[in-house]
């Protein structure tokens, strides 16, 4: 069984039964406790899990669909990567929008808390990581969708509209020249693109196979964008074109020796 595939199992232990076991699962998966408690480390670092003595428990609760979690897994240390650079480009901010999804969630994981700082989200994961941290955090409300935990409809959209925003951070399910930012289901597609078009700002955060792809809904034009945050695999000759409608290119790749993160903007590739 692929790494990958075991940790969805884990997840899925967990959203049953709300607690796990390091010994039951060595056993079950027929492999190493170390191995089980590196599984455990992971997913708790990416926000799914609490471990206690011995095993873990849910972070969230067991009405999370288990579809997000599989797909939160997929790219995921591109997405963690691409969260802590984009995390940088709003330190001078006061008020941030931040958009749906699992990219959008690890960015939520690492910007730094300030009095300040307001942040607006129709995300329930984000606001749930946010809420206990010292900034100011708004959920939008409104109707929840059960597969992302985001709030959508027309109580969301009047809550989003009583803000402007310095910067609005969303995700993307397919980004290209022709198409621009698009999404996948048609209610979120509206809420990122009303805080589009709220934003002084607008920065999309998408990992490398979203380039060159085209989801159902689209949310704002490509010329929209202020800086797109990726990670090197994504298609050069897309990055190029993105380039030339003035888009600034941030490439997030591996923490340096020293623990900071290493970015290449488009000046430093052009050097």
């Amino acid at each position: 069984m692929l790494a990958v595939d075991r940790r969805l199992k884990i997840l899925e232990t967990v959203a049953e039964e709300q607690t796990i076991q390091v010994v039951e699962l060595a056993t079950r998966f027929q492999v190493s406790e170390m191995t089980i408690r590196r599984d455990i480390k992971r997913l708790e670092r990416d926000g799914f899990l609490r471990r206690t003595y011995g095993g873990a428990t849910a972070h969230l609760t067991r009405s999370l669909d288990l579809a997000f979690n599989a797909r939160a897994l997929q790219s995921a240390r591109e997405k963690r990567l691409i969260g802590m650079a984009a995390a940088g480009l709003v330190a001078d901010a006061s008020s941030l929008f931040i958009g749906i999804g699992t990219t959008c969630e690890q960015f939520g994981r690492y910007i730094q808390a300030r009095s300040e700082l307001t942040v607006v989200t129709g995300s329930l994961p984000i606001a749930s990581q946010l809420g206990t941290r010292a900034l100011h955090t708004v959920v939008l409300g409104g109707t929840v969708r059960r597969d992302e935990l985001s709030c959508v409809g027309p109580a969301a959209a009047a809550t989003l509209n009583r803000y402007r925003f310095d910067i609005a951070v969303i995700g993307a399910a397919g980004l290209s020249v022709e198409a621009g930012i698009t999404d996948m289901v048609d209610e979120e597609a509206d809420i990122h693109r009303q805080a589009v078009a709220l934003a002084r700002r607008v920065v999309v955060l998408a990992d490398g196979s979203k380039l060159g792809q085209v989801a159902l809904a689209s949310v704002a034009p490509a010329a929209s964008i202020d800086v797109l945050v990726t990670d090197p695999s994504a298609d050069s000759h897309q990055l190029d074109a993105l380039r030339d409608l003035g888009i600034e290119i941030v490439l997030a790749t591996a923490p340096l020796a020293s623990g900071s993160l290493a970015i290449a903007d488009e000046h430093e590739e052009r050097a």
